[in-house]
């Protein structure tokens, strides 16, 4: 069972008196960690209880230490330790890490962080023994996705997903509601994430600490035999790396990001580790679906994604859930168009004038006629070849498109346009996002192995990023002062 679970108020006040004492003897021991103790003291754990309390049993000896446990995770993570040192050698000898972290007597051992670990993400996984799982000989084409498994995936799944279908008995559930209640939803009341947002998606490689050969355990004396061998990681699989061009063994992970443009911040907002193999189509999907459902409060305007989601139930997907489509389109993919012949249009859904001329996109008319206004350049000013005076008006000819024609063509946002441009640029937040966590926060070299696992340090990390933004945040409004710490037990 679930045990004394220490409020946030408790926790800051325990740091706070332990600290002032320290510093009396050692300023230079306590100031070294100023960062890492700050951020640490601004993490609420107590939304976090009603989440963990369900995944232990009512009777039994009760489990203590659990938020204190979850601390010094979110510390090993940030000073970039492995779990052995970090337990057996780093924090038995530093007593203000220790203090940060919550502890004040007997340190937990090992096993209790991996149970903690396990009971957040209790993920099945397959049999260990298994024939080794042999790398694709053929490579793809230079920034070529690996192409979806099954035809016509993204059509079943997105009308399973209007049907009202979703994936909440999944193991990974925990997790995205402890990162919501933990480091979104604190985000969101500093202010940092706004109630009307842009969303980013995209999909990056996580190599596994694991090896696809696995452990001979048969007695044939060839090496290369084909008997099932015991596997470390039994849930990976082999994944296209399209920027590196090479094949790579573990799992994708999808996440969703926001940029704030008045902060000048970049924020993980969802995270999702699959299969390699998975294409992202699929991924961008199932996250968008359950991202609504994490957080019902907030307005999403825009979805901006590369090729990798350029497909019609994506943008149908969007429509019905009046989102934005400021999706890239796929090379491959521009001839499929749906839009009435006779219009004289560019690959970019821009309506062209008799005389060749891009004609000036003039503004959304409303929810009742859903229908993009062009109108002639020349009479709004616009640059043009060649003028043909197709229309006697002195208001020029005006032309208009409907994204009903062709959802994937007509977006909401004209493609091409200076503002599709301007939001489209917010994309690269989700590849800072994923950069900062493989390799700001070291997943990408930490050697974990296990989907669960893996799953579980991708959080911490997204929580670290979130914890720095919020830290800058308070310490620039004056809401928050490292030094405040130190002295406030003394003015007690």
């Amino acid at each position: 069972m679930l045990g004394f679970w220490c409020p946030h108020t408790a926790y800051q006040r325990y740091v706070s008196d332990e600290l002032s004492r320290m510093a009396q003897f050692s300023p230079s021991q306590v100031w070294e960690y100023e960062v890492e103790i700050s951020k640490l003291y601004i993490l609420n754990l107590d939304h976090m209880k009603p989440i963990v309390a369900p995944l232990y049993s009512p009777v039994g000896r009760s489990a203590n230490l659990q938020p204190e446990i979850f601390r010094s995770l979110i510390l090993m993570n940030m000073l970039g330790f492995p779990l052995d040192k970090w337990v057996f050698e780093k924090l038995p000898k530093n007593p203000v890490l220790q203090i940060a972290c919550g502890f004040s007597g007997k340190l937990p051992g090992v096993a209790s962080y991996y149970d903690f670990i396990r009971r957040l993400i209790n993920l099945h996984e397959q049999p260990r023994h298994k024939p080794k799982k042999r790398k694709p000989r053929k490579k793809l084409g230079k920034n070529q996705k690996l192409p979806p498994k099954h035809p016509n995936t993204t059509r079943r799944i997105a009308d399973k997903i209007l049907a009202g279908r979703r994936f909440s008995r999944r193991p990974e559930r925990v997790l995205q509601e402890i990162f919501a209640v933990v480091a979104v939803k604190s985000s969101m009341n500093l202010g940092l994430i706004p109630q009307r947002i842009s969303l980013s998606g995209d999909g990056t490689c996580i190599r596994t600490g694991a090896s696809h050969f696995g452990v001979k355990t048969c007695e044939c004396k060839e090496w290369g035999c084909g008997c099932p061998r015991r596997l470390s990681d039994p849930n990976a699989t082999w994944g296209w790396d399209s920027h590196n061009e090479q094949w790579f063994y573990g799992y994708t992970g999808y996440f969703i990001s926001t940029y704030n443009k008045a902060e000048k911040l970049d924020l993980p907002l969802y995270l999702r580790i699959v299969e390699a193999s998975r294409h992202d189509s699929v991924s961008a999907m199932v996250a968008l679906a359950e991202f609504r459902d994490l957080h019902p409060e907030l307005t999403i305007e825009n979805f901006i994604s590369d090729s990798a989601s350029d497909n019609y139930p994506t943008y149908e997907l969007l429509h019905q859930w009046d989102i934005g489509a400021v999706i890239a389109l796929n090379s491959k993919n521009k001839g499929n168009f749906k839009y009435p012949q006779a219009l004289s249009i560019d690959e970019h859904g821009v309506p062209t004038c008799p005389g060749g001329n891009k004609m000036s996109y003039h503004g959304f008319c409303g929810k009742d006629r859903c229908r993009l206004k062009w109108r002639c350049p020349k009479a709004v000013g616009k640059p043009y070849r060649k003028c043909v005076n197709c229309s006697p008006s002195a208001y020029g000819r005006t032309i208009y498109t409907k994204p009903d024609w062709d959802l994937r063509l007509f977006t909401r946002v004209p493609r091409g346009s200076d503002h599709w441009k301007s939001i489209f640029k917010q994309r690269t937040a989700a590849e800072r996002v994923n950069n900062r966590i493989l390799h700001h926060y070291g997943l990408e070299n930490s050697h974990v192995r296990g989907k669960g696992r893996i799953s579980f340090f991708a959080m911490t990390a997204a929580i670290n990023v979130h914890l720095d933004a919020q830290l800058a945040k308070m310490i620039s409004s004056g809401a928050f002062n490292f030094a405040d710490i130190l002295t406030s037990a003394k003015a007690a």
